[in-house]
């Protein structure tokens, strides 16, 4: 049986404790035995290298070295991750080994809660079959994101909160490799009830399973 651990916490206005049992019940329903932990403790312990998949949960927060060690190189050894929105892509801000396995790090959302497009980009790939370009109200996250991931999923800011990014794309949805291990992200997911959206859950339930040793 696949196992997976969700560790949650960090900053409560992302609901970490209640997508924590979302996700926790989505990945038992597909066949995970799940472990869920509060806090990042668990991330040093050496059992962790057994594990098929690590969910993060833990926007901002604070993650110690000897953690984020033994994660990175469970990672690197086959361990999957899947990640989404500020639970994984604005975790651990001053930890750049981080940053280097999710593939990327957010730095704003201009206008807060709007009304954006996701735009499928690799309708080809398993993650996004059946899934066209769908409407969304939520953080448009705008990213420092690596060029070597593998982008499925986009969207296109106005300029109508920050001018000077008119017209930019950028991408909301990846996967990527960190050694042996695969690494999945979607940037979409600000709250809880975001999960009632099909293509979001779909997308984030896809991509995990894609992940997971």
């Amino acid at each position: 049986m696949r196992e997976a651990l969700i560790v949650w916490g960090g900053w409560s206005g992302h609901e970490p404790q209640e997508c924590a049992e979302i996700i926790k019940t989505m990945l038992e329903e597909d066949g995970f035995k799940v472990y869920l932990e509060h806090g990042t403790e668990a991330l040093a312990d050496p059992s962790v290298h057994d594990l098929s998949l690590v969910v993060p949960i833990m926007t901002m927060s604070k993650i110690e070295k000897e953690e984020v060690k033994n994660l990175a190189a469970a990672i690197e050894s086959g361990v999957g991750i899947a990640g989404y929105h500020g639970g994984a892509g604005d975790a651990f801000r001053d930890s750049v080994d981080y940053q280097f396995i999710i593939g990327g790090q957010w730095v704003a959302h201009p206008g807060n809660i709007i009304d954006y497009t996701v735009n499928i980009t690799r309708p080809d790939d398993p993650l996004m079959e059946g899934i066209s370009d769908f409407p969304y109200r939520s953080e448009q996250y705008y990213m420092h994101v690596d060029p070597s991931n593998e982008v499925l999923a986009t969207t296109k800011f106005t300029g109508e909160h920050a001018y000077w990014i008119d017209g930019v794309v950028m991408p909301v949805v990846w996967k990527r490799k960190y050694g042996k291990g695969r690494v999945f992200y979607s940037s979409l997911g600000h709250q809880a009830k975001e999960f009632d959206v099909p293509e979001m859950k779909t997308i984030f339930r896809r991509g995990a399973n894609w992940a997971a040793r």
